[in-house]
């Protein structure tokens, strides 16, 4: 059996932490042109709150993403009924004080819903003690496959050309 999705939901670290630290378009175009790909081949998603997160503020990234071809998942039945439950057994999953981490319940339940594998920048929490709960927890928990960006490129077995200019 292959482990390879049919289908991978992304989670808005993916885009903004490669934006702005190691995949930027100024010297890695071909990453973006990658994405562009996967998202008209219909490999690739990201649910509609990921959307609003990113083009809420007004950037390159924001700009970029509006033209993308990365499908958008809007929010439906399957979905809502989903994230009733991711909400109500992981209510510490969301940062609301912060307004902060509020897609993720959204990134789980669409990708439970699509049957995608999540890929996400976040790390599993392992210490006892912690009163916080990621992505992957979550998504161990309930089964979901999850895997960083770098897995990701490896899975799809992506190649990045480099040239001096």
């Amino acid at each position: 059996m292959s482990t390879m999705a049919n289908k991978y939901c992304l989670d808005a670290n993916v885009l903004i932490q490669a934006w702005q630290k190691y995949y930027n378009p100024k010297f890695c175009p071909d990453y973006w042109k990658v994405l562009n790909e996967l998202g008209k081949n219909g490999k690739i998603f990201i649910p509609e709150l990921v959307y609003e997160e990113i083009i809420r503020t007004e950037d390159d990234l924001s700009k970029w993403l509006k033209g993308s071809k990365i499908p958008i998942q809007k929010i439906n039945e399957p979905v809502t009924i989903h994230i009733r439950k991711i909400l109500e057994d992981y209510s510490q999953l969301v940062d609301n004080t912060k307004a902060r981490s509020l897609a993720d319940p959204w990134v789980i339940a669409h990708a439970l819903h699509e049957n995608a594998t999540v890929v996400t920048k976040e790390e599993k929490v392992t210490a006892l003690n912690s009163n916080k709960i990621k992505i992957p927890n979550v998504c161990d928990s309930m089964g979901i496959r999850w895997i960083n960006d770098f897995e990701f490129i490896n899975e799809l077995d992506i190649k990045f050309q480099c040239s001096l200019t």
